[in-house]
């Protein structure tokens, strides 16, 4: 019996080559994915001269904090952040209270016009109005320059809703329901009480996925937003990015020689650090949340 467990627990020498190869491809694909945005990280802190001439590859060059501190000292910034945090957390909060009642509803097989109304929803992902129509929508409902055009118009993503139905309807047992409603449970108790803290795993697959929506967006505010005080960061990080406006007046009219190549020897340096401002939240908060991707991924996979 021994003999017969080596034999078979032995590593051949095609297995232990195949295993190094493999070990070999993991490594290559973790530094292609880690590599670039370790690469905007020293970059934040390089002189941009040397990064424009090549020569920041693995270390910093002639660092410096001054760009972070130029980011700090922009109000830009500041005010773009709050609008962020608002336009995320409130967004999602709205994303969530629609999308978690209507997921519930349409899993319902009681509910006879289900598949009626999951249809139209289907519909919507494959057809809409266009970018002119939607806009003189929006504009017709006064959510022009306001904080609620970007959080409540398409509060819903039927993709998420299609997610949310299946695992209600397929990982929590109709038992349940049926034990609710010969206690005496209504439908909103039921939801509450039962369904949501069942679903722990779709509310934090969902729930990210509406963040990072919200948090990358910055289209929406391009169409329906026109006031400043009002922009998310990633329209500040664009106008940054695209025309330097950290610099302007200091190199501006009037401004020498020495000014406007200060300005653009600290100008890439300040486009690095902003890129690894707006994106740090998001990485701080995906670990914590990351251990129920798997089952989302899982959850996706059937959507009848």
């Amino acid at each position: 019996m021994l003999a017969i467990r080596k034999r078979y627990f032995v590593k051949r020498p095609s297995d232990i080559m195949m295993d190094f190869v493999i070990a070999v491809l993991c490594v290559f694909i973790f530094f292609v994915i880690a590599y670039p945005l370790y690469f905007v990280v020293i970059a934040s802190f390089s002189n941009a001269f040397d990064v424009n001439a090549g020569k920041v590859i693995f270390w910093p060059s002639r660092a410096s904090l001054y760009g972070y501190e130029k980011i700090f000292e922009d109000t830009r910034i500041w005010t773009g952040y709050k609008n962020t945090l608002l336009y995320t957390v409130l967004g999602t909060i709205i994303n969530l209270a629609f999308t978690l009642p209507a997921a519930y509803v349409l899993s319902r097989k009681g509910f006879a016009p289900r598949k009626v109304i999951m249809s139209l929803f289907i519909f919507t992902m494959f057809f809409n109005g266009g970018m002119i129509p939607t806009y003189m929508l929006i504009r017709d409902l006064k959510l022009i320059n306001t904080i609620w055009v970007m959080v409540i118009p398409f509060c819903v993503n039927v993709y998420n809703l299609i997610i949310t139905r299946t695992f209600m309807e397929t990982s929590i047992p109709e038992e349940l329901y049926e034990a609710a409603i010969m206690d005496g449970c209504s439908h909103l108790r039921y939801f509450t009480m039962v369904i949501l803290p069942l679903s722990k795993a779709v509310i934090s697959v969902i729930g990210l996925y509406y963040l990072v929506g919200h948090w990358n967006n910055f289209f929406s505010a391009l169409l329906y937003l026109n006031k400043d005080n009002l922009q998310p960061l990633q329209v500040v990080l664009r106008n940054i990015l695209l025309s330097n406006q950290v610099f302007q007046q200091g190199a501006g009219s009037g401004a020498g020689y020495g000014a406007g190549g200060y300005a653009q020897q600290y100008a890439d340096q300040i486009k690095y650090g902003v890129i690894i401002v707006s994106v740090l939240p998001v990485l701080c908060l995906y670990p914590f949340i990351q251990r129920y991707f798997e089952k989302g991924v899982m959850i996706g996979a059937i959507k009848g």
